[in-house]
């Protein structure tokens, strides 16, 4: 299992430590000094079932400077597949990766139904 995040991150600090306290080991990635791979988002929002808006962090300071709310509307998924490949501060995170599944986000009851 793969937990991708950003150290300094609120709610990635929640879900490590979510991880951490239930004993659930992981391969720890740091999204700023390794950004995902176009092919690697295709295949999260695959196996996640997810919508390729929901994968944007949209709270984040890049994704409100580069005013992304009104210019995804016109992007194409290839566009904005190419376009979260090039920033890991505009993917939702953390990201939980399985071989099943991947989670988005930290919800306590997602990450327990996935790994209990």
């Amino acid at each position: 299992m793969q937990f991708i995040c950003y150290s300094k991150c609120s709610t990635c600090k929640k879900a490590r430590k979510y991880l951490d306290d239930n004993g659930i080991e992981y391969e720890y990635r740091e999204i700023t000094e390794e950004n995902p791979t176009e092919e690697e988002i295709r295949q999260w929002i695959k196996r996640g079932n997810r919508e390729i808006n929901k994968c944007f962090n949209t709270s984040g300071k890049l994704y409100r400077d580069m005013k992304l709310k009104d210019k995804l509307k016109e992007m194409t998924d290839d566009e904005k597949l190419k376009l979260l490949a090039t920033d890991g501060m505009l993917v939702k995170r953390p990201v939980l990766v399985t071989e099943e599944k991947v989670l988005f986000g930290f919800k306590e009851e997602e990450y327990d139904e996935l790994l209990k």
